[in-house]
């Protein structure tokens, strides 16, 4: 099949039809992988995706997404042209942050993603420390899912991130820099029952079986790991447990109720040096899972990135 042709061999007229909401539209797709999940992300209906869409393959005179029940998928010529689209939109997000620069110097903001987990963990205690330094600094944290921050980070609409090693074919362009391994922690409110009883020697497992159990989300890392606990609590524990990966939300309910806390150890740390809430000694997987600053490998980190970076390391 013929390369895809650039702009300047396409002719005047599929030139003056083309549009960035062409692209930005394409790009979506490519990226969420379904017109449906397009249309959410974009705020339009998935029509409009649909039409969209339409307009910039009849522009293309080939098609470029191949539609079915298990989503879409890109077309070799479709894979050829995503190269450029994402070219384009990076740069007009570029041209963006250039306004914002001169309209507001050294207001740019600093766009970093992370996993819930280490968005109040970690990363929060690294921008506390941030803003007692610089109390002006301007930052924009995105809580996601690791496939989505990966996603955001190639795409360009965050400049780095706080996450997990992703499959190869999804981590091309980007770098990883461990930080640390994550582990699991098992908490509850202060006075809990299971605290005074394991106050001598490590706590049963099967213990848990007597209370609400608070759990990461499937198909999460952390998630993997409270599996293997939660086989060691006993049979059908999984299917009697409250899932979520708001941290908010586990924290109010263990702080009020007698609800254990199963999540990663960082993301509780805070709670546990504060007295909020109170590690239970019971036995946990030792199958950590690694964590790490992810960036493109080609841009240049700002001065705020790099001093961010620090505070990270500095907080683990």
């Amino acid at each position: 099949m013929e390369e895809l042709p650039g702009t300047d061999a396409l002719p005047d007229t599929a030139l003056s039809r083309l549009r960035l909401r062409h692209l930005t539209c394409f790009v979506a797709i490519a990226e969420e992988r379904t017109l449906a999940g397009a249309a959410v992300r974009l705020g339009l209906s998935q029509p409009a995706v649909s039409k969209t869409l339409a307009e910039l393959e009849l522009v293309a005179g080939r098609r470029l997404v191949d539609r079915g029940r298990s989503g879409a998928a890109l077309t070799d010529a479709g894979t050829r042209f995503l190269r450029h689209a994402l070219e384009v939109t990076r740069a007009m997000a570029s041209a963006s942050q250039a306004l914002v620069r001169e309209s507001a110097p050294g207001l740019a903001p600093l766009r970093i993603g992370a996993l819930p987990t280490v968005a109040g963990g970690v990363l929060a205690r690294a921008l506390a420390r941030l803003h007692r330094e610089r109390p002006h600094a301007w930052v924009q944290v995105v809580s996601a899912a690791n496939p989505e921050l990966v996603a955001a980070l190639t795409a360009g609409r965050i400049d780095c991130a706080v996450g997990r090693m992703a499959e190869p074919s999804t981590m091309r362009g980007i770098s990883f820099e461990l930080l640390y391994t994550e582990s699991l922690a098992v908490v509850a409110r202060p006075g809990h029952p299971l605290a005074a009883a394991g106050a001598d020697r490590p706590t049963d497992p099967a213990a848990l079986r007597g209370y609400p159990l608070l759990v990461p989300e499937s198909g999460t890392a952390p998630r993997l790991q409270a599996d293997a606990l939660l086989r060691s609590i006993g049979p059908g524990t999984a299917t009697r447990c409250t899932e979520t990966q708001s941290l908010t939300v586990a924290r109010a309910v263990a702080v009020q109720s007698d609800a254990v806390w199963i999540t990663s150890r960082h993301a509780v740390r805070l709670d546990v040096e504060q007295g909020w809430l109170t590690a239970l000694d019971v036995p946990v997987p030792q199958n950590a899972e690694p964590v790490g600053i992810l960036r493109r490998s080609r841009a240049r980190p700002t001065d705020l990135a790099e001093e961010v970076f620090e505070l990270i390391r500095a907080s683990i």
